[in-house]
């Protein structure tokens, strides 16, 4: 086989993307994490840190490890910095003509055994891997959110993707202590495409009156034994995001059902995103005790 994963280049220092570069450089791997805005990439670094404090303070670390897996990430604005390395995977917002141009640049960087792989979470495989010259080493890699938490990766095979490119991708996630689902090229993979009709559902039961924000979130945490509330978790994903997987479940599988709930469509529209502007189903004002919108 020769060739062995070393170097995994991330794009995007988003939540994803630090939260990928966390256990990349945790399990021992180079990472170079990339993004166009150096003071994402100054932010990124100090969520990791914090991350891995928290870590060491529930001995899940020491010291030395924090040290050593800090030491292993390089921080870069160019895409240049990824030439070297082995898998890059692309964890840039979720839109389908970013992606592609982010693609075609890197595709032309790398060594031709790199493999390419996107954290998208409801975007074709087969689709993103056409824009490149190596579509059979080309694989999606969905990690969830938190990274460091939890315990699943989707892995995505797109039309062209060979079983060689498969088996090192799992081989990686092993090495990163995830339990791998392998779900077929079909739009919101396995979890999104069940999980948010879920919370999209939870906001039309808002919206038709059928319980307020509290009730429906007690409901389904003590009776459908879920660790958060549907309004709670859409809040924390970000509305904006849940709305535009149900736009894309809506367009690629054309059925109505999954069409995204308006008032949904009107939060986002308000600029009311959940967690991260402090305002969605819940006003998180003051933290310790969100306000329910109604």
């Amino acid at each position: 086989m020769g060739f062995e994963i070393e170097h995994i280049g991330i794009i995007g220092a988003g939540q994803m993307g630090n939260g990928i570069a966390h256990v990349a450089a945790q399990s021992g791997y180079s990472v170079t994490m990339v993004d166009v805005k150096q003071e994402a990439l100054d932010k990124a670094i100090a969520t990791i840190t914090k991350n891995m404090d928290r870590q060491i303070s529930k001995n899940a670390m020491t010291e030395a490890d924090k040290a050593a897996a800090l030491g292993n990430i390089k921080t870069a604005t160019s895409t240049a910095e990824l030439a070297q390395c082995d898998l890059v995977v692309e964890a840039a917002t979720e839109n389908e003509a970013i992606k592609k141009k982010i693609f075609a640049e890197v595709d032309a960087l790398l060594k031709p055994e790199a493999i390419l792989a996107s954290n998208t979470s409801s975007i074709s495989i087969t689709r993103l891997a056409a824009v490149t010259k190596r579509p059979e080493k080309f694989i999606g890699l969905h990690f969830m959110n938190p990274v460091p938490m939890m315990a699943l990766v989707e892995i995505i095979k797109g039309l062209a993707t060979t079983q060689e490119t498969y088996e090192r991708v799992l081989e990686v996630s092993v090495k990163m202590g995830k339990t791998a689902a392998t779900s077929e090229d079909v739009p919101g993979f396995i979890v999104n495409r069940l999980l948010l009709p879920m919370l999209n559902e939870a906001a039309y039961a808002l919206q038709d009156g059928v319980a307020d924000v509290k009730s429906i979130d007690t409901a389904m945490k003590l009776g459908a034994g879920h660790p958060m509330g549907p309004l709670t978790l859409a809040d924390f994903i970000g509305l904006d995001t849940c709305v535009a997987i149900m736009r894309v479940l809506h367009n690629e599988l054309g059925d109505s059902k999954y069409r995204p709930c308006p008032l949904l469509v009107k939060f986002v529209d308000a600029g009311w995103l959940g967690k991260k502007t402090g305002k969605g189903f819940y006003d998180y004002a003051d933290p310790t005790k969100p306000k329910p919108y109604r």
